[in-house]
């Protein structure tokens, strides 16, 4: 299953924005657009449309989401960063995956799968 976008709800633009830059960038996620006079900003993959939406609203703190890690190694960078950032730790790093909680309560995953990651390889010639 193939989607648009996500996105998050949260209350407080100004402090999320900074925060959800920071603790993207270890899975690949860069902010695409910034539209501060909508209280909004858009990440995703450059070259790619945007994927994750950050969006000020009084809906925050209601959002579990997993976004896929190239490798553990990123596993832990998006963990450390987001720690580092000021989320709270709900699941250690273990076995490729870890959950973070942001500033709203929104849960964010990171997760690497060793046969997801196999299954993408192009296959041999």
């Amino acid at each position: 299953m193939e989607h648009e976008h996500i996105t998050v709800f949260v209350r407080d633009y100004d402090a999320s924005r900074p925060f959800y830059e920071e603790v993207l960038a270890p899975l690949g996620l860069v902010k695409l657009l910034d539209w501060p006079d909508n209280r909004r900003v858009y990440f995703g993959r450059p070259g790619e449309p945007s994927s994750l939406w950050v969006v000020e609203s009084e809906l925050g703190g209601r959002l579990a989401v997993t976004l896929p890690a190239a490798n553990e190694g990123a596993v832990h960078s998006f963990h450390n960063t987001a720690i580092a950032a000021g989320a709270r730790s709900v699941e250690e790093q273990a076995g490729g995956r870890t959950r973070i909680l942001d500033f709203d309560g929104n849960s964010l995953e990171a997760v690497f799968s060793a046969e997801d990651a196999a299954a993408l390889r192009p296959a041999a010639a």
